[in-house]
């Protein structure tokens, strides 16, 4: 029986949640050379802190009854992740999340089966809406974005508005600390 206990992540960081995902192939499908297992806390640990690490977890219940796998590392952070890409490649839903307070820095993605759904990314530093597709959903709404978007409107999200977005729409991961794991966390590493 597998012991360890889940770390939850979030705050000043990126992260997939793919629906019905396969860890070996959200690594694969991101283009990582697999390095097997690894206990939780090391795991995220390694995302957290090095630039070319990132950790995928087991399949884990979330939103619409459905099993999410997350991956989680600074390297999502670059820009260039392919949500849409990653959508059709993995054959399913795949959504995107990032925040990160010293910038406040927050954005989300969600693609399915191909194809972009919505997009929302914002800079609180400036104050900027840096992109917009789609229109809001219901838990976006909550968290406060309006249900258009034009260069008058204004608009404020915060790390706890992301973390919201992603409960509603697959897992909040800062809630996964201290629960029991249904298995050790992947690493997948950049060559």
């Amino acid at each position: 029986m597998y012991k360890d206990v889940m770390v939850g992540f979030g705050g000043k960081q990126a992260w997939l949640a793919v629906a019905a995902g396969v860890p070996g192939a959200v690594i694969a499908a991101l283009g990582l050379r697999d390095l097997g297992e690894v206990p939780w806390r090391d795991g995220i640990d390694l995302a957290h802190l090095t630039d070319d690490r990132v950790a995928v977890t087991p399949p884990l219940p979330g939103a619409r009854d459905t099993q999410w796998v997350l991956a989680t590392g600074r390297r999502l952070l670059t820009p260039g992740i392919d949500v849409i890409g990653l959508s059709a490649t993995l054959g399913t839903e795949v959504q995107f999340f990032a925040t990160h307070r010293v910038t406040e820095l927050h954005r989300w993605q969600r693609a399915v089966s191909g194809e972009l759904v919505r997009t929302f990314g914002y800079v609180g530093q400036t104050g900027e809406v840096t992109s917009w597709h789609g229109e809001p959903d219901p838990a976006e709404r909550e968290a406060g974005l309006p249900g258009t978007f034009d260069e008058e409107t204004t608009v404020l999200v915060g790390e706890k508005d992301v973390l919201s977005v992603a409960a509603a729409w697959s897992i909040d991961p800062t809630t996964l600390t201290g629960r029991p794991a249904p298995g050790p966390l992947r690493i997948g590493a950049a060559d």
